[in-house]
This record gives structure tokens, C-alpha cells and sequence, in this order.
């Protein structure tokens, strides 16, 4: 099942769908849940209750915030009956699953794409098990409504940099800060690639003196990813946005572009960093020790 692994980051990889740690955790924790069930058919509940009991990024703030009652899930679970024929597979699971898992996965995979992501994360799975509506039985509107909001929107983020050790990034690709001259280079990589309110940052940034935006060159000297801080409507301290072409991500060049930003923000004198709006959470969290900034 495992096609590629990583040393340095664990990258389960799945026909193209590559998920990170914390999504493989949830994927082991879920077998393990019908190993010890009383149901031999792992079902979409088992991947509702292992979301919950991991208990680090967001669904720690969605443990605490929901009062999740686990033994009453582990109750109902135990009482479902599966029919014979819902015994299929799923290249996700090593243990037979049933039908509406398979709908599950397939849904979050189609978020996960919807976003330009390469990676399958708690996130989707979250909106894939509260849009089918697997949750219905166990959950308050009031709490699905916390899981969505806390679970699968993008979350601001922030890196203490006072005592920040920058690493090594990678030799394989230029990184410098761009001048003037880069600009229609630059509008056209995030126009093709991006949103438009990044397209208009961009605009927006290149009015300044000194925009402080980094650009990532292949070989070609094309770019294939950049990365910006106090750009976003003169919000100080803040990173982003941060984009990498899709085909070019997992090569480092989003490691290299977050550290180089990060590194002049320290030299400036900024003791924190805020990452708005951050979708990839687990990278900022592995990259530079960020943590989700908890909702009021």
C-alpha cells in the first residue's frame, strides 16, 4: 500500500493522494477502532470517532470546544448491522469497509482537489463525514457547525522567531526577492495559478517602496513558486501569501520560500510571525513550530 515514504516528513502516497501524518495516524486509529468494535465492517463512525480522538492541531481546540460523548459513539457503532455485501475494500484500509465509506473518501478526495491541494488532511475528511451526513446521529448542529468552522476552513497561525534556528534550505532552485522587473512575470504565475485577491496582493504590493516578496526560479529561471510578507492590506508581521505551482510542491520549494521570508522578518525585528489564512496547517506546524491561533 505505501508507494513512497519520506525520512524527513512520512508521505504515504495512494494512486497520486499523498496524506499527511496526522491523516495516517487517523487512517491507523481507524482500524484499530473496528479491530476492538464488536463490527468487523470498517464504516464511516470509526473515522468519525478516530478524527476525535486525535488530539493535536485543530481537533484538540474541536475536542475541547464539542464535549464529544466517545463511549456513546463506540455504543452505536456496536449495534449497527452490515450486510454481507457491504464488505468491500478500499486502498485507504487494510480491514473490509463498507459502501458509505468508500462515498466518504471519494467526497473528500474531491475537496481536496477542489482546493489544488496535494495532500488528503483531517479537513476534508471532517467536510466529507458532516456532508453525508454520517454524523447525524451523534452531533448537534451547533457541533457540526464548530467542526466546520474549526476543522475545515483555513486557520491563522503564528511562529515565535526570537529564538528562531533556520535551516539549510534547498540548493536545487534560486531564491531571491524580486525587483521591478519581475512584475508581469509575477502577475502572470499567480494569475494562472491563484485567486484573484492573491493576483490583486500582488498588484497591491508592487505600489510599495521595497515589496518584500521572494520568488522561487527552476532551471529555466521560470518561476514556480513565491511568498510574501506585509503585503496583505499593510498588515505587519504577517506572512503570505505563499504559492508553489502545483506540480512543483513536495521538492521544498515552499520550505526554502517560508524560510527566506521568515528570516528577513527576524532581521527586521519582528519577534512573531502571524501566517494568515493557513490550508496546509501540519506544514506550518512541522516547517517552523507554528501553532493554530484558537477561535474566540
Amino acid at each position: 500500500m505505501i508507494k513512497s515514504l519520506k525520512k524527513e516528513s512520512v508521505i504515504l502516497t495512494i494512486s497520486n493522494i499523498k496524506l499527511t501524518d496526522r491523516m495516517l495516524r487517523i487512517i491507523r486509529n481507524t482500524e484499530n477502532e473496528v479491530k476492538s468494535s464488536k463490527n468487523e465492517v470498517l464504516r464511516p463512525e470509526h473515522l468519525l470517532l478516530a478524527c476525535f480522538l486525535e488530539n493535536t492541531g485543530v481537533l484538540g481546540e474541536i475536542s475541547l470546544k464539542c464535549d464529544i460523548d466517545i463511549k456513546s459513539i463506540r455504543t452505536s457503532i456496536d449495534r449497527m448491522n452490515v450486510g454481507l455485501n457491504q464488505h468491500l475494500t478500499s486502498e485507504f484500509f487494510n480491514v473490509p469497509v463498507s459502501k458509505e465509506i468508500l462515498t466518504v473518501m471519494d467526497l473528500a478526495v474531491e475537496y481536496m482537489k477542489k482546493y489544488k491541494q496535494v495532500y488528503l488532511n483531517e479537513g476534508h475528511i471532517l467536510k466529507a463525514l458532516i456532508k453525508t451526513n454520517v454524523a447525524e446521529t451523534f452531533l448537534t448542529e451547533e457541533q457540526k457547525q464548530i467542526i466546520l468552522t474549526l476543522g475545515t476552513n483555513s486557520r491563522d497561525m503564528i511562529t515565535h522567531l526570537g529564538n528562531y534556528t533556520f535551516p539549510e534550505t534547498s540548493s536545487q532552485i534560486t531564491v531571491r526577492k524580486i525587483n521591478k522587473n519581475d512584475f508581469n512575470n509575477l502577475y502572470n504565475f499567480v494569475e494562472y495559478n491563484f485567486s484573484s485577491e492573491w493576483l490583486q496582493t500582488i498588484k497591491d504590493a508592487f505600489l510599495l517602496i521595497d515589496p518584500a516578496i521572494f520568488i522561487a526560479l527552476d532551471q529555466n529561471g521560470e518561476i514556480v513558486g513565491f511568498a510574501c510578507f506585509d503585503v496583505y492590506k499593510n498588515k505587519k508581521c504577517y506572512f503570505g501569501p505563499m504559492g508553489v505551482s502545483i506540480s512543483k510542491r513536495i521538492n521544498g520549494i515552499g520550505y526554502s520560500l517560508l524560510h527566506h521570508c521568515l528570516k528577513e522578518m527576524k532581521e527586521i525585528g519582528y519577534e512573531y510571525a502571524i501566517i494568515g489564512g493557513a490550508g496546509p496547517i501540519e506544514f506550518y506546524e512541522k516547517t517552523c513550530k507554528a501553532v493554530v491561533i484558537p477561535s474566540t
